[in-house]
């Protein structure tokens, strides 16, 4: 495998790639909070103030306060009773499944889980049945074949990134055991969906009894890290038992300020999401009006149809011309033979989105390769 192409972030909604200055519709940096003049003030003052890092585990001499205070008012954000932050996004179910190893006599995973969820389902030390994507009907087939008495957690993620779909948690609570638990990585949700951006619990209208919410600080809120939201005795679990938090140096201190500063801002950042939620929504439509299928999700994630190869360049070419980086990926075992998968941001201008749109237009009925559903149900 050949090394992914360098990207430099300059401006707001620009990257630099092999010299051209181009608009850009790809990453998670939703708000676009990891340039904004806060985070990058919280850092530098950590930094100045506290140094670098602590250069050991928190369970020997690198509890540093700053951490504490990360996790109390993550807590208080997301209205749940404790949160423990690990170095990064990826650790969190990961270190969850650590503290939940030998519970469970069956774990669950959408066949399209996040990477981090299927390593977590490794940690769990039992059998782990694969079922269709969003399928709730699939997955109580696979329950029934299980039989009783079975312990069971599910694992999924929340916003799907391959597509922006969500996983309808309703409906799997519906058809899961009364004590099954649900272990979601809501990395791509979290400070997105939701009235208050409290995640998929949120916008599913689901509260956390049988739910164990995984997320991270470097998408929406424009830090880094992870965080395991949930109950009292889980981070207790967690601190006693997870190799990933008691084999790891915490986050770096200036990072632990900026997710604080992030934290802070997007608690009020209702005008973010209004904005994020109508620049998708007007990206989407227009492309429906084009020709292209664009499933109806609530995200700002729009992926295209897979297109035949000689389309895709044309359209990447295009895209180029326009000023445009072109946001062509092949993003998990879904689409092996790539797809466009556009990011809205919340500060995306009128203007920038036309220029996509207005590039992607003469393309909306190109043949097509592969399936791709154009509604959904959320």
């Amino acid at each position: 495998m050949t090394d992914p192409d360098t990207l430099e972030p300059v401006r707001t909604n620009e990257v630099r790639w092999r010299g051209r200055t181009l608009l850009h519709f790809s990453g998670c940096d939703y708000f676009r909070m990891a340039r904004h003049p806060a985070l990058r003030a919280a850092a530098r003052s950590v930094l100045s103030g506290r140094g670098l890092n602590v250069a050991a585990s928190r369970l020997t001499t690198g509890n540093h306060p700053i951490y504490g205070q990360l996790e109390l008012e993550l807590a208080r954000w997301f209205d749940c009773e404790s949160a423990v932050v690990l170095p990064d996004g990826y650790l969190a179910p990961v270190a969850a499944a650590q503290a939940l190893t030998g519970d469970f006599t069956h774990a669950l995973i959408d066949e399209a889980s996040h990477g981090a969820l299927v390593d977590a389902s490794r940690m769990l030390d039992c059998p782990v049945i694969q079922f269709k994507h969003r399928d709730a009907l699939d997955l109580a087939q696979r329950l029934q074949n299980i039989g009783q008495p079975s312990r069971i957690v599910l694992l999924t993620d929340g916003l799907f990134a391959r597509d922006g779909s969500v996983a309808p948690l309703q409906a799997y609570l519906k058809v899961l055991p009364a004590r099954a638990l649900i272990l979601l990585d809501d990395a791509h949700g979290v400070g997105i969906l939701g009235e208050n951006g409290r995640g998929t619990l949120e916008h599913e209208g689901v509260d956390r009894r049988r739910v164990i919410q995984c997320g991270t600080l470097s998408k929406a809120f424009g830090a880094y890290g992870g965080m395991v939201l949930g109950v009292r005795s889980l981070r207790d679990r967690i601190l006693g038992r997870s190799r990933c938090f008691i084999g790891t140096t915490p986050l770096p201190l200036p990072l632990a300020g900026a997710a604080l500063a992030g934290l802070r801002l997007l608690g009020s950042a209702g005008a973010r999401r209004v904005r994020l939620r109508r620049n998708a929504g007007w990206f989407r439509a227009g492309l429906q009006e084009a020709g292209w299928e664009c499933a109806e999700t609530p995200g700002p994630i729009v992926r295209l149809p897979m297109c035949a190869e000689k389309v895709s360049e044309a359209v990447k070419l295009r895209l180029l011309e326009a000023g445009i980086y072109p946001p062509f990926l092949r993003y998990g075992a879904g689409s092996p033979q790539g797809a466009f998968r556009f990011v809205i941001s919340s500060e995306h201008t009128l203007p920038q989105l036309r220029a996509a749109l207005g590039a992607l237009a003469a393309y909306g009925s190109a043949p097509r390769t592969g399936t791709m559903a154009s509604k959904s149900r959320r």
